[in-house]
């Protein structure tokens, strides 16, 4: 009966974690649905509703009680105030990216978030470098010089998502709450400023009430939902299946929004880029076996 509740628990773990990064994929289609309105306007109300959704569901969840205690531990709120601006401002730099057409951009950013997200645990946390992790961020590094050698410049949109994120992780670290109460942490200090924002662009005639189709007011409303269920499905996922998993699932979502960009955008796609995007792919494959085996190996020792 056990040995059939994990292979139930584990398939649950699997969908939600496709479902997941399926949803996060093809967030660009909506994101470029809400077009002419200003992406910082639509940055506030995404925190706004963030907030809203994360209470209400943390309300329902946890009650009262269980919304205050986490709260009562030091550090915990400096901790994510930081960690919400800095999530703020990587969704910031993504819905801009979105807008002005630069959605194979971020792909290579999220590609190349986890290889950051390794080198700062090396760096801050003295995690262990070994040649698997090395050679992958390397050849993360190698794609990266392509464009900056081709183009003679720097892609500052992958750089600064994959670095924004990666610090977000890095804060994160210190407390592991479910994504839900995380979510309402993060967004609840920046929903003052925000709302104080919204109400800036709308009363100047610049919001979405001057700019937005009826639809597009629909679509606007629905800004927490898009953010809350993605981070409940990935927080349903961790808690199911092993990390090396869902990080290899992971991949699926830049893997969509690239062919987004491409076939539905008609971004620019020439060869420099597609050569970029095999360094890169042959870094993720090496850095994903060496998780596996370093996982495998852990097990071993536990055994």
């Amino acid at each position: 009966m056990s040995q059939n509740n994990n292979k139930k628990e584990y398939k649950q773990g699997i969908a939600c974690a496709i479902l997941c990064a399926v949803l996060w994929g093809f967030l660009p289609i909506y994101w470029k649905a809400l077009e002419p309105i200003d992406p910082l306007l639509i940055l506030m109300y995404r925190i706004v509703q963030a907030g809203v959704f994360a209470f209400l569901l943390a309300l329902y969840f946890y009650k009262w009680e269980g919304i205050i205690k986490p709260l009562k531990e030091k550090g915990i709120l400096r901790n994510f105030f930081l960690a919400g601006v800095l999530i703020s401002f990587n969704w910031g730099i993504y819905i801009w990216a979105i807008s002005n057409d630069f959605v194979i951009q971020t792909s290579i950013g999220y590609y190349i978030e986890p290889l950051f997200v390794c080198i700062f645990g090396i760096l801050l946390f003295k995690e262990k470098l070994d040649k698997f992790k090395l050679t992958a961020f390397l050849l993360a590094c190698g794609g990266v010089a392509v464009i900056l050698i081709y183009y003679r410049e720097v892609p500052v949109v992958a750089l600064t998502l994959a670095i924004s994120f990666a610090s977000y992780s890095a804060i994160k670290k210190k407390f592991k709450l479910d994504a839900v109460l995380a979510l309402l942490y993060e967004t609840m200090l920046l929903i003052p400023i925000a709302l104080a924002v919204v109400l800036y662009f709308e009363l100047t005639g610049r919001g979405a009430a001057a700019h937005a189709e009826p639809i597009q007011w629909g679509l606007l409303m629905l800004a927490g939902i898009f953010t809350g269920t993605p981070l409940m499905l990935f927080a349903m996922a961790a808690n199911r299946i092993s990390l090396i998993t869902l990080g290899i699932t992971e991949y699926i979502s830049p893997s969509i929004t690239l062919l987004i960009g491409i076939f539905l955008f008609k971004e620019p796609f020439e060869t420099i880029q597609l050569i970029t995007f095999g360094v890169i792919w042959i870094g993720l494959v090496i850095f994903t076996l060496g998780e596996i085996k370093e996982s495998r190996s852990r097990i071993g020792e536990q055994e």
